[in-house]
């Protein structure tokens, strides 16, 4: 007896932890800029160079890139901007990690200040909270079907299987051209800048992935011109293009992990020589894993009416889909300047980040928790202190809705802010109105026992011959003609015959009349 079999290429989540690493070291002003007053904004973001797993742990090398805009400490009041990095190196506890093995890593920066120690020293903290993924790519062998030279009687389950059909990373790159306008004098010193990712639409083709959106630009410059005046430009650049994708179609259903692991954003002379021209460059990095759903008839049950099978199982498990969920969350929130700060005379820029506080599974559905955290550049009303800036939490929640989803599903959440809007109410509030994109696949996983083997045995005689050779039978709840077939030692075809069925269909209450196939090798 043979067991055709198929390999089921999956994806599993073997473990995953989370870690916290906290940044704290001190900064000092390079000699070619000037003493810090007072600083204005901050921003900071996390580049990892290596992730390298060892035996239950996974080290993790990087740094911390920082930026802030201030005022200077001198009579002038001139607004500068500066830079620097933060090297870190740090070994994680995750259980089971070894050589080799994959690692998903996602990182969240946390309350990132920089303070003064003095006009030409920066005390720079900040919490990084590190969450792993230990994933491992594996096929589960199934029997579909039974070859036999004797009569053998077989029956499948049949599974929506998803199996895992792509598995690859790989970059796209944006590069493009922004002319200041006309009205716009020309760039003498890039004082601080950026660029945001929006609306960002992945779609899978034949053998390729569409990639849609659009970059927002902010920058704020010193012009060149007799009195150096500030200058600033927020503008979008929209792109489009492909990635190749050996394997992808467009009915297979996509999981891509997307990084910015690069932005770049210089002046640069048009050609007459003149600084007019922002060069743009930005990295999107993809970490795809595409889907296929497959209609699978996994072997269920096996017997024969001449001799006794005992099927070999072992438990195994598989992923179906529950559903994949695109929705969008809507708020909005006034954020109010501190006591000690100057009025707003105007908005330069916005920006926020997603915070997701808490996830719970409830009936039919996700419900989130969050906050976006929103940071604004502003001109104030003070002379003596043109800009400054101010944040604000707007918090939000949503459920997704999800049928049928239970503790035990799996599911991947990802989020980015589609639209972020800044209305002045006065001198002293901003409503900021935003909408954000949750992007949700949920997993079911199904387990069940697996046949791997059939043992054979001779029949027992003893037990046939206390059964009857024909038997008027009246079908009992639960009951199939299955069941009643692999009872009787008979098939359902020969049922179906005696009882001129047109159909494998039966109810409680039907009468069968069954007859023994082995009657015969019993009165040999």
């Amino acid at each position: 007896m043979e067991l055709i079999k198929k390999n089921i290429h999956m994806n599993k989540l073997k473990n995953k932890a989370v870690s916290q690493l906290t940044l704290d070291d001190d900064y000092n002003v390079p000699d070619s800029k000037p003493d810090i007053g007072k600083i204005i904004q901050q921003k900071g973001e996390v580049n990892i160079d290596e992730v390298k797993p060892t035996a239950d742990h996974v080290g993790i090398k990087g740094n911390l890139t920082f930026r802030i805009l201030y005022m200077s400490d001198t009579e002038d009041k001139l607004v500068h901007s500066l830079d620097g990095k933060l090297p870190f190196e740090e070994v994680m506890n995750l259980e089971g990690a070894a050589d080799g093995d994959n690692i998903r890593l996602k990182w969240d920066l946390e309350d990132l200040s920089t303070n003064l120690i003095n006009s030409r020293k920066l005390s720079v903290k900040t919490l990084v909270t590190f969450m792993m993924a230990l994933e491992e790519l594996y096929d589960e062998e199934t029997a579909v079907e039974v070859h036999d030279d004797e009569t053998v009687a077989f029956r499948n389950e049949t599974m929506d299987v998803l199996q895992l059909a792509v598995s690859k990373k790989d970059t796209y790159r944006i590069k493009d051209e922004v002319v200041l306008p006309s009205n716009k004098p020309n760039i003498y010193e890039m004082l601080w800048n950026s660029v945001q990712v929006r609306g960002l639409d992945l779609r899978l083709a034949e053998n390729l992935v569409s990639i849609k959106g659009e970059l927002l630009l902010f920058v704020l410059y010193t012009g060149e011109d007799e009195e150096n005046q500030v200058q600033w430009l927020e503008t979008s650049v929209p792109f489009h293009g492909e990635l190749e994708c050996y394997g992808c179609n467009a009915e297979m259903i996509g999981d891509i992990e997307v990084a910015v692991p690069h932005i770049e954003l210089e002046p640069k002379p048009d050609y007459d020589g003149e600084e007019r021209l922002l060069n743009v460059d930005v990295v999107l990095e993809l970490d795809m894993k595409l889907y296929e759903e497959e209609q699978v008839g996994i072997l269920d049950d096996v017997y024969m009416p001449s001799k006794e099978l005992k099927p070999v199982v072992q438990p195994a498990v598989f992923d179906t889909l529950l559903i994949k969920n695109f929705s969008k969350c809507r708020a909005s929130e006034r954020i109010r300047i501190g006591s000690n700060d100057s009025r707003i005379l105007q908005v330069c820029h916005s920006e926020g980040d997603v915070k997701i506080d808490d996830i719970q599974v409830v009936e039919n559905g996700i419900e989130i928790e969050g906050a976006v955290e929103v940071q604004l550049l502003y001109v104030t009303s003070d002379d003596t202190m043109p800009f400054n800036s101010m944040k604000g939490m707007v918090p939000f929640h949503h459920t997704i809705e999800a049928p049928g989803i239970d503790p035990d599903c799996v599911y991947n959440l990802r989020t980015d802010i589609e639209q972020l809007s800044t209305t002045m109410i006065d001198s002293e509030e901003i409503e900021v109105k935003l909408t954000i994109n949750l992007n949700t696949l949920v997993l079911r996983k199904r387990k069940r026992n697996n046949i791997v083997d059939v043992e054979v045995e001779p029949l027992d005689m003893n037990k046939l011959q206390e059964l009857p050779g024909i038997v008027g039978y009246c079908v009992q709840p639960g009951d199939s003609l299955w069941s009643i077939a692999k009872q009787y030692y008979t098939t359902v075809e020969k049922i179906m015959a005696a009882n001129e069925l047109a159909s494998d269909e039966i109810k409680p209450g039907d009468k069968l009349l069954i007859v023994k196939m082995v009657e015969s090798m019993l009165t040999a």
